[in-house]
């Protein structure tokens, strides 16, 4: 028996209910009304005890429809029933909102956000698709080895807003940092040309307190893409609740906080040596010659941060692209033109050779007898 849905209807008209990133309100696809997040929540936390209060709907028996899943099928695959329409909605254990195909309400599977799989936090969408899009061709303008023909012929396949499941760890890194440093200074003396370097030994000793170091939970991202489109402005974290899911995809996590936290200690070792390096200016060389660092661990918590997924193919090849969908910072890979790039080198060729045939002359350089 399919497992039963949310999906947010208007009190109104019962349009299909996202959530908007511009206003932070419910808004209908159909009337136009918006309701406040705490409305829809009393709304439908009501309807549920109601519904609970008269016993869950008959169903139909499809245990005989069709062949057998395999074992390793079966143990990925759920199906849910949109309490729209009534179609049954298939997709992976790991998806958590996504939107009925047959009348494409907006739904919810509160199942997969029980007991140990509820987030902690979640950031609401500010930017929409449409942002997403301009912010794609904006991203293409500013690539000077990108083929015309690319920005002129590619169309944007799919763009999918995705609440991407990440850990956010707490910790603080107490570290001890020797380096090898240099300062090099050039005089003139008389005929000569001297070189004065100084070698000094550096140490740095201290902590560097660390809060919600994100780490992606989630196999399907690509971990680069996911590290590129940071930081987010927790700031707008919100205690989470489905009511901001309606409209948008999520999925929860799929990769463990311990399979994670590997990734954490690397990401506080590197910013750690990095804070302790940005210490020790001033001189020409800096080299470690011994790093000592003690990491501390804190809380961990589970959050779901906006992502907008874009993608396209052109000559056989995709090409995936992922913006932060709160602040709008966009990666993704781009094909080259070799003409471009290689005519671009050539240029910066052939003016130096120019520029020291120019230098050469002027300095009076011996002709070939």
């Amino acid at each position: 028996m399919p497992e039963q849905i949310t999906n947010y209807q208007c009190p109104n008209c019962t349009g299909p209910l996202g959530f908007d990133g511009a206003s932070g309100k419910q808004q209908c696809g159909h009337c136009g009304a918006s309701f406040d997040v705490a409305v829809i929540e009393q709304i439908y936390a009501d309807l549920e005890r109601a519904a609970a209060a008269a016993g869950a709907a008959q169903q139909w028996d499809l245990s005989m429809a069709g062949g057998s899943w395999s074992e390793q099928e079966a143990a990925r695959i759920r199906s849910y029933s949109c309490p729209s329409c009534g179609a049954g909605i298939l997709c992976d254990d790991t998806t958590a909102a996504t939107s009925c195909p047959y009348c494409l309400n907006p739904t919810v599977v509160p199942g997969q956000f029980t007991g140990q799989l509820r987030p902690d936090y979640v950031i609401p969408f500010r930017l929409d698709k449409q942002a997403a899009k301009e912010a794609l061709k904006k991203y293409y303008r500013k690539k000077k080895f990108l083929p015309k023909a690319f920005a002129a012929e590619n169309n944007i396949d799919d763009v999918k807003g995705i609440y991407v499941p990440f850990w956010l760890f707490d910790g603080q890194a107490d570290a001890s940092v020797c380096y090898k440093a240099t300062k090099v200074s050039n005089y003139t003396s008389g005929d000569y040309k001297v070189t004065d370097t100084d070698h000094y030994r550096v140490v740095r000793e201290g902590s560097v307190a660390f809060e919600k170091v994100p780490v992606d939970g989630s196999s399907k991202m690509p971990d680069n893409h996911m590290d590129a489109v940071e930081p987010f402005d927790y700031r707008e974290l919100k205690p989470f609740s489905t009511a901001y899911l309606p409209g948008f995809l999520a999925d929860k996590y799929d990769v463990s906080a311990g399979e994670c936290s590997q990734r954490a200690n690397s990401r506080i070792i590197a910013s750690t040596e990095s804070a302790f390096a940005a210490t020790a200016g001033g001189y020409t060389s800096l080299a470690t010659e011994y790093s000592h660092m003690n990491l501390r661990q804190g809380a961990v918590k589970y959050a779901l941060l906006p992502v907008w997924m874009l993608s396209t193919k052109w000559k056989g090849r995709d090409f995936l692209f992922a913006m932060n969908g709160q602040t709008g910072k966009l990666i993704g890979d781009l094909p080259i033109d070799k003409g471009k790039y290689w005519g671009w080198f050539l240029g910066i060729f052939l003016g130096l050779s120019s520029l020291l045939s120019l230098l050469f002359f002027v300095g009076g350089g011996t002709p070939w007898s």
